[in-house]
């Protein structure tokens, strides 16, 4: 538990402070004056004030930040003073002030993303399984074996980049022209047809409902009891198995099932070990369950081999590919809000702070790319979130600001209160949502 909130509140604060950091950056450019730069809230537990007058301080509750600019001029104030204000700055730049923020959460994204094509990621490689009959890739002629190396003329490396290529035609429908290297060596071209449906928050995954599935791995032995009938038998850690008994190439669930079938039968199971098949022969013990039935065990501890690749790329394909997938990202994000506009995706998908939380724990346990990948990608969803044009967030500033434009002149302070009101009710909607979806899914 305390790990998650440590790696929730390391990712809140800096995804938030990022953001603040965008409005000072240009707030400073437009020679708005700064009062205070806030890492954190509550109190303060140090600070220091640098020469522009800023007071830059570091808070006890880590959980984000907060920039305080000068409004309106103090009473008294010189004509200089007067202009650092930031009501009293153009409309072309206070608009600016205000969309750096979400612009730098979009910007710490690409960079994220950008470091992770950098560095080089170890990730399954997309070769499939067979498809299940009747799936819409067994209808496009996938097989056992394919390996894709493209969609829609982009290429991809792994199963994952595969995976986020197609995630949008497999949501909202459409076809996507799939290249593969098939298991005989030959490329080939699959062309996937998808139809849009509704999403729900329980939905299986779009890419196992579509028929593409990861090739089963190869079961290895990773371990062997001292004095169990895998030891006797020979068995070694490191023995990669490809037959146990009639099974050919069995994945671990069907050798663990196999053996349990076997108790006090002799049993083959065939290895490669340094390169070279050696069957060997072992008994499994018959162990009793709880209800009375019988099993049996060779007291092994199995992994999988899953094909393993390295994903990395030079530094400009690593920027390019940063700042498309950010794009892709924005224009995903988009699109799945206007269909839960219209009911298409369920609002049960609406996540809140106790699922990101989550999240940050589960990804920071993977490793550190995985957490990096993470914070990009809530990096986005708060750059996207706060453009919006609600009330109370960047973008119900820019609303009003594009309606002052319109008019030629400030809109009224009626407006204003009006809009902050509906905007508060907005929020206070979508995060009563948000927790009860949060909470459903933590007591479900």
């Amino acid at each position: 538990m305390f790990f998650t909130l440590l790696a929730f509140a390391v990712a809140l604060g800096v995804l938030v402070t990022f953001h603040e950091l965008g409005h000072y950056w240009v707030a400073r450019r437009c020679g708005v004056r700064v009062l205070k730069f806030s890492v954190g809230f509550g109190k303060v537990l140090a600070q220091r004030v640098d020469r522009h007058g800023t007071q830059w301080a570091l808070s006890a509750i880590p959980l984000g930040g907060y920039v305080k600019m000068q409004d309106d001029p103090q009473p008294g104030a010189s004509a200089e003073q007067a202009a650092e204000s930031f009501n009293r700055k153009s409309l072309a730049q206070r608009s600016a002030i205000v969309l750096a923020g979400p612009l730098a959460n979009l910007l710490l994204a690409a960079v994220l993303y950008t470091a992770l094509n950098l560095a080089g990621t170890q990730e399954p490689a997309a070769i499939l399984a067979p498809p299940p009959a009747g799936t819409a890739a067994a209808q496009a002629g996938f097989q056992a074996g394919d390996r894709i190396t493209s969609v829609n003329g982009q290429a991809v490396q792994s199963w994952g980049e595969a995976r986020w290529q197609l995630l949008d035609v497999l949501t909202s429908g459409g076809r996507a022209q799939v290249g593969v290297d098939a298991a005989t060596g030959m490329p080939r071209e699959r062309v996937l047809q998808a139809e849009a449906g509704a999403i729900e928050s329980d939905a299986a995954d779009p890419m196992a409902d579509a028929g593409l599935r990861l090739a089963t791995p190869t079961p290895i032995i990773n371990g062997v009891n001292a004095g169990e009938p895998g030891e006797r038998a020979g068995l070694r850690a490191g023995d990669t198995v490809i037959a146990v008994g009639g099974l050919d190439k069995p994945s671990a669930g069907a050798m663990v099932s196999e053996i349990q079938k076997h108790a006090g039968q002799s049993l083959a199971i065939t290895v490669l070990r340094d390169g070279a098949p050696l069957t060997l022969t072992v008994t499994p013990a018959a162990h009793t369950q709880d209800d009375g039935s019988v099993i049996g065990r060779i007291g092994v501890m199995l992994g999988a081999d899953f094909p393993m690749v390295q994903v990395r790329y030079g530094l400009l394909d690593s920027i390019g590919r940063g700042l498309s997938r950010t794009a892709d990202t924005v224009w995903f994000s988009l699109k799945m809000m206007g269909r839960m506009v219209v009911g298409d995706v369920s609002l049960r998908n609406i996540s809140g702070p106790v699922t990101i939380a989550d999240y940050a724990g589960q990804t920071a346990r993977i490793g550190l790319a995985a957490y990096i990948g993470f914070l990009a990608l809530i990096s986005v969803s708060i750059g996207v979130l706060n453009l919006l044009p609600i009330p109370m967030l960047d973008g119900g500033h820019l609303l009003y600001y594009a309606l002052e434009a319109i008019r030629g002149r400030p809109i009224p302070d009626s407006w204003l209160e009006n809009g902050q009101r509906i905007g508060l009710g907005l929020l206070a909607a979508l995060m009563s949502l948000a927790f009860f979806n949060d909470f459903t899914r933590l007591f479900s």
